[in-house]
């Protein structure tokens, strides 16, 4: 595992809470505690509120006339669709019309812009693109991300942020947040309507501590990483490299999905080329080798992800991440799966190290919230 050189300012926090900090994109991330457990926190997200730390994710800002290009080359959105203060998911992709990694692109002026990317190579294909053209391009890692998730995150937001409450899904504001320069977005990773808290690292510790504290009476607390999983699963939002074949490698061939075979084809704006990786994103519609898809499973045992899945006594894919949900009482999983096996009624046994074998049917998502109201309500 690669050494940790970035570093949260909440790092003893999560230690106090039993956190052993482990790697994630460079940085100590708090992916499980010794205290509390995920399905409270689960439960907590779900029907309250949650708050966590995700500042391992980096802060790319561009600056300058020649911001907007860099990103629409290195993207596969339309730019100029985004406005002052609004944001949008998008996606990166190799020359071959590989996924390198996913992002959200926020529009903070009109030649101003914040890219928040994971673990894969976002930073390094926005760099690429900036050579020769006029543009500022800085990595800012003192900037912390705390999101705040659930259907209670904006009860508790309005008491301290006027106008909260008028935030659309994938908009941003500049603000204040006890008496400290933030900015607060309409996005999350969880499904649920949250609030990702953009602060600077020496106001990270406050912050954390006021919302939990302040909180506590209406059931907010803090979450690992872990929770993030169980949440995913649900919602149908992939981790990369997790459900990527980085992860989950075939056979003598180089890793890389296409758009298409990870269901994301939706992050390509209508119509739109001369991104890197346009030409091959297209010529390889209808070559999917797998669809990315979700399993029902029976029962309330977890299988692990990398469980190879069984169709007639043949392997024919593998589970990247299940959960089993105590709100909604199912087991559920991403799996990565045949192209004609992307149905709903499909029946199969995934084989678990752990608890045997377990029947599954196919089955679309996401799972939970299949009409994405509660992220997206407004009031």
């Amino acid at each position: 595992m690669t050494n940790s050189w970035r570093f949260s300012a909440l790092a003893d926090r999560h230690r106090a809470m039993g956190s052993e900090l482990e790697d994630w994109s460079g940085m100590g991330t708090a992916w499980s505690y010794t205290v509390g457990n995920d399905n409270d926190e689960y439960m907590a997200i779900r029907t309250k509120a949650g708050l966590m730390d995700v500042s391992g994710l980096k802060k790319v800002y561009l600056n300058g006339p020649a911001a907007s290009h860099v990103i629409e080359r290195a993207t596969t959105r339309n730019v100029e669709k985004i406005m002052p203060g609004r944001s949008v998911y998008a996606t990166m992709l190799s020359d071959g019309g590989k996924f390198v990694d996913d992002c959200v692109i926020y529009r903070t002026g009109p030649n101003n812009f914040m890219v928040v990317h994971g673990t894969g190579q976002g930073h390094e294909q926005l760099a690429m693109y900036t050579t020769g053209r006029d543009v500022d391009i800085r990595f800012d890692d003192n900037l912390h991300d705390l999101s705040l998730q659930g259907p209670l995150a904006v009860d508790y937001l309005q008491k301290h942020v006027p106008g909260i409450r008028d935030l659309n899904y994938f908009s941003h504001m500049q603000t204040s947040l006890f008496g400290k320069p933030v900015m607060i977005s309409r996005t999350g990773y969880t499904g649920e309507r949250g609030y990702e808290i953009f602060v600077r690292g020496q106001d990270a510790g406050m912050v954390w501590d006021r919302i939990l504290e302040e909180g506590a009476e209406m059931g907010i607390m803090p979450c690992r990483f872990t929770t993030l999983d169980m949440l995913r699963v649900e919602s149908y939002l992939l981790f990369y490299p997790f459900d990527t074949s980085e992860n989950n490698p075939y056979d003598n061939e180089p890793g890389g999905d296409t758009l298409w075979e990870l269901g994301l084809d939706f992050t390509v704006s209508p119509g739109k080329i001369g991104f890197r990786g346009a030409e091959e994103h297209y010529r390889l519609k209808g070559k999917e080798r797998f669809k990315i898809w979700g399993l029902k499973l029976e029962g309330d045992k977890v299988p692990g992800n990398g469980a190879p899945v069984f169709k007639d006594g043949k392997k024919v894919g593998v589970v990247t991440q299940a959960m089993h949900s105590p709100l909604n009482n199912w087991t559920v999983a991403i799996a990565r799966l045949p192209v004609e096996m992307a149905n709903n009624d499909t029946k199969v046994v995934v084989n678990c190290a752990t608890h045997g074998e377990i029947p599954a049917t196919t089955h679309s998502m996401p799972f939970y919230d299949v009409e994405k109201k509660r992220r997206t309500a407004k009031g």
